[in-house]
């Protein structure tokens, strides 16, 4: 499995997740120890009414507790306020019992803005209240009482856990998204620059990459940019020579046909009037005739060849029925098979199945497998050609009883000026090109074309027509 960025983002935050916890219990520890420190520094932990409690309020020292912005108050057993020095925040000189009562419980609330420090004096009968205004108040304890009622225990443990557990199921979404957004940036960018270079992998030289960043991944958008551009006109350089190239070999090998044809015909007629001639000139004019016929060959299948691979040159398709065809095509080639002593047969079926094709051109892939069948192979060989119509396709075979390929080597056989070994190219003079233009020509027709053969196991080549 690919370890993505995403899972080593998630990765990443979820170490920072378990950071932020240990961060988290250090941070109480130090809210507890500055606690502690503030406990000793806070006025009104300096003046406890403890300290300033009388068996008789009037003797009551309420000076220090004034000079520092507090208050002392005293309340009897009939909840009247008998005694009041400095900040005063009870409001009334007279409580009933369940304003006084309330006012007690609330006293001890959080979030009040003064700190009551309330003490009862048993002996002389009333209430010391001390009163200062609260500057900050933090209020994080934790207290276990194994006395408690085990029902509380429990109730209170729950209420504990769940909002611990709550507080980390929150802390690990937050992670979870905030990887999930921040692995975003990353991989976006990444995504487009690997669009990119596929596009480039697959022939899209043009494709170009545009993240309107301004960080490192902007600077890697325009080397990619200036590397697609740098490629694109080398490659576009290369197919306009590429393109010349064929051309000059179209034009040399057209250009060259007419005065080898010149020379092919003159050194004919020497040939018919040989009576005049010696007989070691008849050789040398034998030798010439036979090899330029040769190169008249080779230079027209050359011209052929790059006929096929110019940009100007294309096929003229028509609606044909491959059967009729196939067995018109079958009959022109007849004679040069019946010449050549080889044995037929043709199997092809008698309805219609109709493909787009060009004629003229298919009429050359069907000579020039017969040719190339009949250059390789001795007298007395056996030649099939049978069609089989398929759901899309039709499928052309044709095949030779004859001294095959090697099947290695059949692989490379449609490319061009290639030979399976020197001494059968001595024998047969052939040009290397034959099958290489009949497998363009199939190829321009949609279709493909195969070999299967093997050393002395004969030849047969498939062609793949698609149907209309």
């Amino acid at each position: 499995m690919k370890n993505k960025i995403s899972h080593q983002f998630l990765l990443n935050y979820l170490t920072f997740f378990l950071m932020s916890l240990l961060a988290a219990l250090f941070a109480y520890l130090l809210l507890s120890f500055a606690d502690d420190v503030i406990s000793n520094t806070l006025v009104k932990n300096r003046y406890p009414s403890e300290l300033i409690m009388k068996d008789n309020y009037a003797d009551i020292d309420a000076e220090s507790v004034v000079e520092h912005g507090g208050g002392v108050q005293v309340i009897n057993e009939n909840y009247e306020v008998v005694y009041s020095k400095g900040l005063d925040t009870l409001g009334k000189k007279q409580f009933s019992v369940s304003e006084f009562t309330d006012f007690l419980v609330k006293s001890k609330e959080k979030g009040f803005k003064y700190h009551y420090d309330i003490l009862y004096n048993p002996q002389a009968k009333f209430w010391l209240i001390v009163t200062f205004p609260t500057s900050m108040r933090l209020d994080i304890s934790f207290v276990y009482n194994k006395e408690a009622a085990s029902e509380d225990l429990k109730n209170v443990s729950f209420v504990f856990i769940s909002v611990f557990i709550l507080y980390l199921l929150l802390l690990g979404l937050l992670a979870f998204i905030f990887s999930k957004i921040t692995s975003i940036h990353i991989i976006k960018p990444l995504k487009m620059l690997k669009e990119g270079t596929k596009a480039l992998r697959e022939g899209d030289y043009s494709a170009r990459v545009s993240m309107n960043l301004k960080n490192e991944f902007a600077e890697l958008q325009d080397t990619f940019n200036e590397m697609a551009e740098k490629i694109e006109t080398e490659i576009k350089l290369r197919e306009q020579s590429e393109a010349e190239r064929k051309k000059i070999i179209m034009d040399i090998s057209h250009d060259l046909k007419n005065p080898l044809a010149i020379v092919v015909g003159y050194t004919e007629l020497c040939l018919k009037k040989a009576e005049s001639l010696d007989k070691e000139l008849i050789n040398h004019l034998q030798i010439i005739f036979k090899n330029s016929k040769r190169a008249g060959v080779l230079l027209n299948d050359l011209f052929e060849f790059s006929k096929l691979e110019s940009s100007e040159f294309s096929m003229k398709f028509h609606k044909t029925d491959i059967c009729e065809y196939l067995r018109q095509a079958c009959g022109d080639i007849l004679p040069m098979i019946e010449q050549a002593g080889f044995e037929y047969s043709f199997d092809i079926p008698e309805k219609a199945v109709y493909v787009m094709l060009d004629v003229s051109q298919m009429n050359r892939v069907l000579f020039n497998l017969a040719e190339n069948a009949i250059r390789y192979n001795q007298s007395g060989t056996s030649l099939s050609v049978s069609l089989y119509d398929d759901k899309t396709n039709v499928l052309i075979y044709f095949s030779d009883d004859g001294i095959g390929i090697p099947s290695h080597l059949a692989k490379n056989i449609f490319k061009p000026f290639v030979r399976i070994d020197d001494s059968r190219n001595s024998q047969t003079g052939g040009t290397g090109l034959g099958l290489s233009i009949a497998y363009k020509i199939i190829k321009s027709h949609g279709g493909d074309m195969e070999l299967k053969t093997d050393l002395n196991k004969g030849c047969t080549y498939i062609i793949t027509l698609p149907k209309i």
